[in-house]
């Protein structure tokens, strides 16, 4: 469960927490993007929002409802596993690498490829739901975002990833550790 977002917060533990964080502070305010606007880890938010002279309230501001908008794209893990059991009809598409579908993947689950996924765009079936899973739920925001600007607006992604859903939803599922971690 992320802290409350302060001023004193290291961009370290801000961006560990709200994974939407970079995004939407460089889409509002063109910080972190880029060398000219980059900052340090262990810098606060105030002393980042100091340095490209933005309110630290109106960053907040921003932060909280990015969070709020990228928690209503994602499905718990026992929410998940719910829809599993009861054979509810959707497309469970893991954005993971080739090698890491085939070491383990969920039930039903197919591995995105370029061919799918355009296939799946090209039939934009608004109301067939799709959730995207990946590792650790560190890049699903953004696939969630991409498949929903493309038209499949009922898409979803596993917040945590396969990782957190191997501890709370279903134990049985090894969990692993990827080098570059």
């Amino acid at each position: 469960m992320p802290t409350e977002l302060h001023a004193d917060l290291s961009m370290k533990s801000l961006l560990d927490q709200y994974p939407g964080a970079r995004r939407a502070l460089f889409s509002a305010f063109h910080i972190g993007g880029c060398q000219s606007c980059a900052y340090e880890l262990e810098e606060t938010l105030e002393k980042v929002c100091e340095n490209h002279g933005i309110d630290v309230e109106a960053a907040i501001k921003c932060l909280t409802e990015s969070q709020k908008h990228d928690a209503s794209m994602l499905i718990s893990p026992t929410k998940l596993k719910a829809l599993l059991d009861k054979n509810e009809p959707f497309i469970l598409l893991d954005t993971r690498t080739r090698e890491e579908f085939e070491a383990i993947t969920l039930p039903g689950a197919q591995l995105m490829t370029q061919e799918l996924q355009t296939s799946l765009f090209a039939e934009k079936k608004k109301n067939h739901k799709v959730i995207l899973i990946d590792h650790q739920g560190r890049s699903v925001l953004d696939h969630c975002a991409w498949f929903r600007g493309h038209g499949l607006t009922d898409t979803f992604g596993l917040d945590g990833g396969l990782d957190r859903y191997a501890q709370e939803a279903d134990t049985s599922i090894n969990r692993y550790r990827l080098e570059m971690d």
